[in-house]
C-alpha cells in the first residue's frame, strides 16, 4: 500500500506542476523604434524598413510539420511611440498564380495570406490577429492558444498591399489604441508570423511550431517593443437605422411597420488592459438575414452564430475546457440568447498579466405574453487564470431572470498541459432554476474530463462527460441533457512521399450514451478516411454504423458518406457533402425510423478580383423505414453575387429558394465601411410565396406572389477621442 501511495504522489505532483513546466522563457529580439513613420502604400521603399527587425526562414505546419517553405518569406517590424508597423514581402516564382480578391473585410481567408499575431501579455492563451492578402484586403480576430482564429473581433488598423513581378508586397499600421497591453517603460511582446499558399496547401509560420507540441500560441517570439505608449481608449459609437416593411393583407400590399432606432454605445480604457462598454439601446440590428437552414424535424434548435458588435469584443474568454466533439453542451455563454436587449454593459479584459475577466450586465425586451414578464435581466461573468504554456483554470457564473422564475449557472473549468504533447481539460457546472409562476428550485449539474494527445503523426481524444436531467442552461446552448457520455477519438496521420497525396489521415470517432430518462444505451461509430491534396484540396469517405435514443425508443443510424472541399482554380471553389443513411423522425408521440439523403453543394466563382458569384444547394429528404413513403423533402437554393467596387464599397444580390416553404426571397445590399464601426448600408428585400389570391382567401399556386418588402437605411460613426 505504501509504494502505491508514493506512485499515485508522485503522479499527482508531476500534474499540478506541469502548468509551470511546460513553455520555458525565449531570448527577446531587438525591436527598432522608428523617428519617422512610413506611408502605407503597400511600398516598403522608405529608409525605416532598412532598419527595421527582419523576421525570416518560415517552416510549414501544414501539410506537413517543419518543411522549407516553397516560396520565401521577409517579414519587418518597426513602431513608434503611437503605432506598430509591419511590413511583409511574400515572393512568388509565378505571380500569376497568386490566390487574391478585393473582398470585404474577414473575407479572405481562401486567399493567399500573410499575417502577424501579438500575444500582448505573454500569457500564450489568446492574442490578436491581423491577416492581409495580397492587395491588402484584411481578416482579423483573436487567436486561441491551440492556433484557432476567431475573426468576430474587428479592430482598427490600416494596410495597403500590391502585387508585383515578385510577388508581393503589404504594408500594415497598427495603432497602439486598437490593442490592450501592459503599460511599463521595458515592454516585450510576443510575435508570430503567419503565410498561407492555397495552391500548394502549405501553411507555414516563424518561429516553427513543433510537431511534438499542440500549445501553438506558445511559440510565439518575444520582441522588443519598448517606447509604444499606452493611451487610454475612449470611443463613441452612435449608430442610427430607420427601416420600413410592408406585408400583404387580403391580396394587397399594406404598410405594416416603421422603426427608427437610434443608439449610442461607449468605451473607456479603465486600465491599459480593461475596458468599460456601456450601451443604450444597442445597435444588435444585422444587415444581412442568416443563410437559411433545413428547420424541420429537428432534435434541438438551430444554433446560430453571434454578429452583433457589441458582445463580439472579448468573445474568446468563453470558450471552455473539457468538451469533445458534438458534445451536448456546446456553449456556457451564447449571448444570441438576449434577444432584444434594452441596454448592455461589458467590463473586458485583463486584470494581471494572467488574469482575465469579462462581465456582461443586459436587459433584454420579451415579446408579449412571453413567458409572463416584461423583460429578462442577464448577468454574466467569466474569469480566467493562466499558467505557463496554454494551461489555465477558469470559473462561470451566469444568471437569467425574468419575473419570479430564474436560472443561475456556475462553476470552474480547466486544462492542464502534462507534456508539450499532451493535456487534460476538465469542466463541472451546477444549475439552480426555478420555473416562471414559481414552484420548488430544481438543481443540476454538467461535468466533463478528458484526455488529449497529438504529435506529428498520432492524435487521440478520450473522455467523459455527465448531465443531469435537471440541468439548465438559459445563457448558453444545450442540446441534450439527462445522459452519461464516453467518447473516443483516435487518428494516424501518413505523409507519403507524393506531390498529390500530401497527407492521408485515417480516424476513428465514438460515443458512447446512457440515456437516464429510458435507461437505454446508444453508440455512435465514424470510420473515416481523409485525404490532403494539392490546391488546399480535401477529400473524405465516412461509414457510420450506430443508433441513437429517442422517446424511449432506440433507432439505426447507419449511414455512408463522402465530402469534398478544393480550390479547383485560382477562380473556381467547390463544395460537396452527402450522406445516405438511418433517419429518425423526431415526433415525441410517435416518432418512427427512415432513411434519408442529405446533400450540400456549393460553387464559387471568381472571373475577376472584385466580382464574385456562389451558388449554394442544401437537400435532405425523409423515406418511412416501413412502407418506403415520403414525409418530406427539402431543398433550399441561395445565389449571392457581390462587386466589390473598392476595398471599403460593395454591393450585392442574394436570391434564395425554399422549397419547403415555397417561397423566394430577394435581397439587395450596398455597404459601405470605411473602419469598423464607421458604416453605412443600405439594403432592400422582398419575400415572394407560391400563392394567389382569390376568393378572400390565399391558395397555393405555380405563380409567385409578393407577400413581403422591406427597406432598411443604417449608419454609424466611429469617433476616437
Amino acid at each position: 500500500m505504501k509504494k502505491n501511495t508514493r506512485v499515485k504522489g508522485k503522479w499527482l505532483w508531476m500534474l499540478l506542476l506541469a502548468p509551470l513546466l511546460v513553455g520555458a522563457e525565449t531570448a527577446t529580439l531587438p525591436g527598432f523604434m522608428t523617428p519617422s513613420p512610413p506611408v502605407i502604400d503597400g511600398y516598403l521603399d522608405e529608409a525605416i524598413w532598412d532598419s527595421a527587425q527582419k523576421l525570416t526562414g518560415l517552416k510549414t505546419f501544414k501539410p506537413d510539420f517543419g518543411k522549407k517553405m516553397t516560396q520565401r518569406t521577409e517579414v519587418l517590424l518597426a513602431h513608434d511611440r503611437e503605432n506598430i508597423y509591419v511590413g511583409f514581402q511574400c515572393f512568388e516564382e509565378n505571380p500569376s498564380k497568386i490566390k487574391s480578391s478585393v473582398t470585404k473585410r474577414d473575407n479572405i481567408f481562401s486567399d493567399d495570406l500573410i499575417g502577424i499575431l501579438l500575444d500582448t501579455f505573454q500569457d500564450n492563451q489568446s492574442g490578436y490577429g491581423f491577416v492581409v492578402n495580397p492587395q491588402g484586403i484584411q481578416g482579423d480576430g483573436m487567436m486561441d492558444s491551440g492556433g484557432d482564429l476567431d475573426p468576430s473581433a474587428d479592430f482598427v488598423w490600416f494596410s495597403r498591399g500590391r502585387i508585383h513581378e515578385h510577388g508581393y508586397t503589404v504594408e500594415c499600421r497598427i495603432p497602439a489604441t486598437s490593442i490592450r497591453f501592459p503599460s511599463r517603460k521595458k515592454l516585450a511582446i510576443k510575435v508570430m508570423i503567419i503565410r498561407q499558399i492555397v495552391r500548394t496547401s502549405e501553411m507555414g509560420a516563424y518561429p516553427e511550431v513543433p510537431a511534438k507540441s499542440a500549445a501553438f500560441l506558445s511559440h510565439a517570439i518575444p520582441v522588443d517593443f519598448s517606447g509604444l505608449k499606452y493611451r487610454r481608449v475612449v470611443e463613441l459609437l452612435p449608430a442610427f437605422t430607420n427601416a420600413r416593411s410592408r406585408e400583404a393583407e387580403e391580396g394587397v400590399m399594406a404598410p405594416a411597420q416603421t422603426r427608427r432606432d437610434l443608439s449610442l454605445t461607449a468605451k473607456l480604457g479603465l486600465t491599459a488592459g480593461m475596458t468599460l462598454d456601456a450601451a443604450v439601446n444597442p445597435d444588435f440590428s444585422q444587415v444581412e438575414a442568416d443563410a437559411g437552414q433545413v428547420d424541420v424535424n429537428l432534435r434541438h434548435a438551430l444554433y446560430l452564430g453571434e454578429k452583433r458588435p457589441f458582445f463580439l469584443e472579448g468573445m474568446e474568454v468563453f470558450r471552455f475546457a473539457g468538451n469533445t466533439e458534438d458534445a451536448p453542451l456546446y456553449s456556457v455563454v451564447h449571448t444570441r440568447n438576449i434577444v432584444d436587449p434594452v441596454y448592455g454593459l461589458k467590463l473586458s479584459g485583463k486584470l494581471t498579466r494572467r488574469d482575465t475577466m469579462t462581465a456582461i450586465i443586459a436587459r433584454d425586451k420579451l415579446a408579449p405574453d412571453t413567458e409572463g414578464a416584461t423583460r429578462a435581466d442577464f448577468g454574466i461573468l467569466r474569469y480566467r487564470h493562466a499558467f505557463s504554456g496554454d494551461a489555465f483554470m477558469g470559473g462561470f457564473l451566469t444568471s437569467r431572470s425574468a419575473g419570479d422564475g430564474f436560472n443561475r449557472v456556475a462553476g470552474l473549468d480547466g486544462r492542464f498541459r502534462l507534456s508539450p504533447a499532451s493535456s487534460t481539460e476538465f469542466h463541472l457546472l451546477g444549475s439552480f432554476t426555478r420555473p416562471q409562476g414559481g414552484g420548488e428550485v430544481s438543481n443540476g449539474h454538467a461535468l466533463a474530463v478528458n484526455y488529449n494527445y497529438n504529435n506529428r503523426n498520432v492524435m487521440v481524444i478520450a473522455g467523459v462527460q455527465d448531465i443531469a436531467r435537471d440541468f439548465r442552461i438559459d445563457s448558453g446552448f444545450l442540446t441534450r441533457d439527462g445522459l452519461t457520455r464516453l467518447g473516443a477519438f483516435a487518428m494516424y496521420r501518413f505523409y507519403p512521399k507524393s506531390d498529390f497525396f500530401q497527407r492521408i489521415e485515417p480516424f476513428y470517432w465514438s460515443y458512447h450514451i446512457y440515456d437516464k430518462y429510458s435507461g437505454m444505451v446508444e453508440t455512435f461509430n465514424l470510420f473515416t478516411l481523409r485525404l490532403h491534396l494539392p490546391r488546399t484540396t480535401s477529400l473524405r469517405f465516412d461509414l457510420i454504423a450506430g443508433n441513437e435514443v429517442f422517446a424511449g425508443q432506440r433507432f439505426g443510424r447507419n449511414s455512408v458518406g463522402v465530402q469534398l472541399y478544393s480550390q479547383v482554380t485560382r477562380k473556381v471553389y467547390l463544395q460537396l457533402v452527402y450522406r445516405r443513411g438511418g433517419a429518425i423522425y423526431y415526433d415525441e408521440e410517435d416518432p418512427f425510423g427512415g432513411t434519408s439523403n442529405q446533400l450540400v453543394f456549393g460553387l464559387d466563382y471568381q472571373p475577376t478580383d472584385k466580382f464574385t458569384s456562389s451558388l449554394s444547394l442544401r437537400y435532405t429528404d425523409f423515406y418511412r423505414a416501413s412502407d418506403g413513403k415520403e414525409e418530406y423533402d427539402y431543398l433550399i437554393v441561395r445565389s449571392r453575387n457581390t462587386f466589390q467596387i473598392n476595398k471599403y464599397l460593395f454591393i450585392r444580390g442574394i436570391g434564395e429558394y425554399n422549397s419547403y416553404r415555397r417561397r423566394l426571397v430577394l435581397d439587395f445590399l450596398a455597404s459601405f465601411t470605411y473602419i469598423p464601426g464607421t458604416v453605412v448600408h443600405v439594403g432592400y428585400g422582398a419575400a415572394f410565396d407560391r400563392m394567389r389570391w382569390e376568393n378572400r382567401e390565399y391558395v397555393e399556386d405555380d405563380r409567385f406572389l409578393e407577400r413581403k418588402r422591406g427597406f432598411f437605411f443604417k449608419i454609424s460613426y466611429l469617433w476616437r477621442l
